[in-house]
């Protein structure tokens, strides 16, 4: 039976329009209410920013053999025991007759600042997909096949998101890869990384300028890092754990 990939590229559109769409109610919603946090966070304090992709993994779930099984993403329901720390609140948990089947990360980032926010967003990226695997390792979460792990990131396409950045590294090269390399090119490493040392199952990078909250236009880095192989995996993963 084939995998039913949800019509994923519309679905995808219309999460860009969400996205953008919720920032800009998030920060006309404080301006009206006369308090207004610094630079972008005004159009993220609401949490809602991207409801359309976890609505869009939802539907794969559906689609794929897993209707009855139970979606988590409310904040006391996310969360999973750790090993080097205590929990971890994920975004998105798949859960089917009390074994867990993927935990997903969502995240974003949108300018004007990037560098600090890069350097954190691969940090935790990182620390959480090791903290799992160890977790999962030393059973944590029963003695089942190994969940799906995803980390997606939709990006704002800028000038200062694509312009090359310098490094100084006076003691050791950076890899080459790296030199001057652009904040998305960047995330493009990391999200294959990510995956090649099987940190996380699928990993994902999508751009996407602030005037898409009309289109819905996005690009993708790399057919490794792109959202079609993302959502394969995911299918798969799915339809697997319906089988079993």
């Amino acid at each position: 039976m084939p995998l039913d990939l949800a019509n994923y590229e519309q679905k995808a559109s219309d999460a860009i329009k969400a996205f953008w769409g919720n920032r800009e109610k998030a920060k006309q919603k404080q301006i009206e209410a006369g308090v207004i946090d610094r630079g972008e966070r005004a159009g993220v304090t609401d949490g809602q920013n991207l409801n359309g992709f976890v609505a869009l993994l939802l539907d794969i779930v559906r689609a794929n053999g897993l209707s009855h099984a139970d979606i988590h993403m409310t904040s006391t329901l996310v969360t999973l025991p750790g090993y080097f720390r205590p929990t971890k609140k994920w975004d998105l948990l798949v859960i089917h007759e009390k074994r867990l089947v993927a935990a997903i990360e969502l995240k974003s980032h949108v300018g004007p600042s990037f560098s600090n926010n890069f350097n954190n967003r691969t940090e935790e990226a990182i620390g959480t997909a090791q903290d799992f695997k160890t977790a999962y390792r030393e059973n944590a979460f029963g003695p089942h096949p190994q969940p799906f792990t995803g980390w997606l990131i939709v990006v704002e396409d800028d000038r200062r998101s694509r312009s090359p950045i310098r490094d100084t590294s006076k003691h050791f090269p950076v890899f080459p890869e790296f030199k001057q390399s652009s904040y998305l090119k960047r995330y493009d490493v990391l999200c294959r990384r990510l995956v090649q040392e099987q940190l996380y199952t699928a990993a994902a990078v999508i751009a996407t300028p602030r005037d898409a909250i009309d289109s819905g236009a996005y690009v993708e880095m790399s057919e490794l890092t792109g959202l079609r192989p993302f959502v394969t995996a995911f299918a798969g993963h799915i339809a697997m754990a319906a089988a079993l």
